[in-house]
């Protein structure tokens, strides 16, 4: 194997979507080539996940990276220059293996996380390939169906939409640039049709809109009426996902799960044990073109997971996103359990690029359906798009059509489109 000696290793901060410090990683090879990668962000304090690295000082409010920023370049920069890029694995092991931790807050993921996939791009770049070809290999063909966020609520907004995300999914679409064409005309339906009901337009961190919309049922009438708009067959040609977040509603006292935007709107406290979740999605399910919930539940509530997989399972995709934290230990654990059917795969809540193979080739072998997803805090980097078509991935979440945090991505699944040509798959 040709060697591509790994000459220098070099971070500095920078900033994510939301104005928050993050990694920004290059790694340089003896000939010149280089490979650069800047680091999402996810929110803090995620139980399950690696751990990103924050300075704790005033400075950002103690948001800064500059002990992440320092371990590239100097303890994890003195490990592997001099080693040759194309050996992944073998890096990615040996981060792994000098943090010694359970979930790399030595180092710090975030500080891992970019030396890892810079080590990817770098060795692309190399050799002349594009990043999804070096990662999947021969058989990368297939492009996946975005998610497409279009109404953003949850605790990290300050509407009262008690769900997350509301998404829609382009099932009927042709191929990939007919799928987004799609997105983007119901995003613009949905803006008028906001404003024409008076409305705010304003935009969440994901890029979709934020307005006051209390039940689950008025956010999914007025995106029907945007599909419609648009030209479009509800449940043919769009069908509806969402992302409840349900670990953000559950009330450790009560525990039970807590909707304070429902509250609001009916004058009364609303809450819901697992058995009413669960009736309350199979209500949705049926009134709406609905085919993926995300988080539906807790992430500890295994009893509750259990029976929302046995009612709905067989209908819906049933995602998991903090109950698996793409890690196969977790993953394992629902296997074993028999929850859930799908899986959220975020490079940042591993920390490298291998083990995110390994859990998306885990998941796979379990008959669970990968799901390539952005984090909360972006930035223009178009990382997940490539691994998306480089894991065969069926479907991606990159947020909405709005910002080019987000946009970037979708921008970048056109271009490789165009490349791949008639050998595209959808």
């Amino acid at each position: 194997m040709k060697e591509y000696e790994i000459l220098d290793v070099h971070a500095v901060e920078v900033l994510d979507s939301r104005g928050i410090p993050t990694l920004d990683v290059t790694v340089t090879l003896k000939d010149g080539v280089t490979g650069s990668i800047s680091v999402p962000s996810g929110l803090s304090g995620k139980r399950h996940e690696a751990y990103e690295l924050r300075d704790g000082d005033k400075r950002h409010y103690g948001n800064g990276v500059e002990q992440a920023v320092t371990n590239v370049n100097t303890r994890i920069a003195d490990k592997i220059i001099g080693m040759n890029v194309l050996e992944q694995v073998k890096i990615d092991r040996l981060l792994v293996k000098a943090d010694g931790t359970d979930n790399k807050r030595k180092y710090g993921a975030n500080a891992i996380l970019g030396v890892s996939l810079a080590c990817a791009r770098a060795a692309a770049n190399a050799m002349g390939i594009p990043l999804y070809r070096y990662i999947g290999g021969t058989n990368t063909k297939r492009l996946p169906i975005p998610m497409v966020n279009m109404l953003n609520g949850g605790k990290y907004t300050d509407n009262i939409m008690d769900i997350q995300e509301f998404m829609i999914v382009p099932v009927g679409a042709d191929c990939f640039s007919h799928g987004l064409d799609m997105c983007c005309e119901i995003f613009h339906s949905l803006k008028g049709l906001l404003k024409d009901n008076k409305f705010s337009l304003g935009i969440g961190e994901e890029g979709g809109f934020t307005p006051d919309i209390a039940s689950a049922s008025d956010a999914f009438d007025i995106l029907l009426e945007a599909v419609e708009k648009s030209g479009y067959r509800p449940g043919d040609d769009i069908c509806f996902a969402i992302d409840v977040a349900a670990s953000q509603l559950y009330d450790d006292n009560t525990e039970l799960y807590y909707f304070p935007g429902e509250s609001y709107m009916c004058g009364k406290e609303i809450y819901r044990n697992a058995e009413e979740m669960v009736q309350y999605y199979e209500d949705i399910v049926n009134r709406y073109p609905v085919c993926s919930i995300e988080d539906g539940l807790g992430d500890d509530d295994i009893k509750g997971w259990k029976l929302l997989t046995y009612r709905l399972g067989d209908r819906i995709q049933l995602v998991g996103d903090a109950l698996f934290a793409t890690n196969t230990e977790k993953i394992t654990e629902g296997i074993d359990n028999n929850i859930a059917n799908a899986v959220i795969i975020k490079p940042g809540q591993i920390g490298t690029l291998t083990e995110t193979l390994e859990a998306v080739e885990f998941s796979k072998c379990a008959g669970y359906k990968p799901i390539i997803s952005h984090r909360y805090g972006e930035t223009e980097d178009s990382f997940i798009a490539d691994l998306a078509v480089a894991v065969n991935s069926g479907h991606i979440k990159a947020g909405a059509p709005c910002r080019s945090d987000r946009v970037a991505k979708y921008n970048r699944l056109l271009k490789i489109e165009e490349e791949l040509g008639k050998d595209s798959e959808y």
